[in-house]
């Protein structure tokens, strides 16, 4: 038990550190909410290491951290909505046959597009952002495959180093 809950903290901690690192990173200057997401390499990671539970924590912590560090209660409602919509539609993904890291990763990106463009909509009142739609469709398929081969690498190399537990003896 203390040896996974010190892997989740680590894991917390790199995914707060990767998302302050991209927030240094002007992606695309200019087109408003694109960003690789490379926080959520250690959700997927977790994901597929321990479950869903732990990814759930682990992205509830990251989002948490990071907004009161670097956002505001905007940016916080904003990266929930992302969080929790991109890691329902992962969590249901992992469990068809045949989808590997890389599509679920990208229905993950995808879905937190569309989750925070639900939100942008409810809060400024308007249905005309839906406009933008394509282009966030575009972007989170592009940084969800992005993610996802450099997540199924993660998997592979530290999977199972990290899964290693320590034999009690009886």
């Amino acid at each position: 038990m203390n040896r996974k809950t010190a892997i989740l903290g680590l894991c917390a901690a790199l995914a707060i550190l990767l998302g302050y690192v991209e927030s240094l990173i002007p992606l695309f200057p200019g087109v408003y909410g694109i960003k690789l997401g490379l926080s959520n390499l250690m959700i997927v990671f977790m994901l597929y290491l321990y479950g869903m539970k732990e990814a759930f924590l682990v992205s509830m912590i990251r989002v948490l951290v990071i907004g009161f560090l670097f956002g505001n209660l905007f940016s916080i409602l904003f990266s929930l909505a992302g969080a929790v919509g991109s890691l329902a539609v992962m969590g249901l993904t992992i469990r068809i046959k045949g989808m590997g890291v890389i599509g679920v990763s990208l229905a993950g990106g995808v879905a937190h597009n569309m989750a925070q463009m639900a939100v942008a909509i409810f809060a400024v009142s308007s249905f005309y952002l839906v406009y933008y739609l394509p282009v966030l469709m575009i972007s989170g398929v592009i940084t969800g495959i992005l993610i996802g081969i450099v997540s199924k690498e993660m998997i592979r190399r530290l999977g199972p180093l990290l899964l290693k537990e320590k034999r009690k003896k009886v």
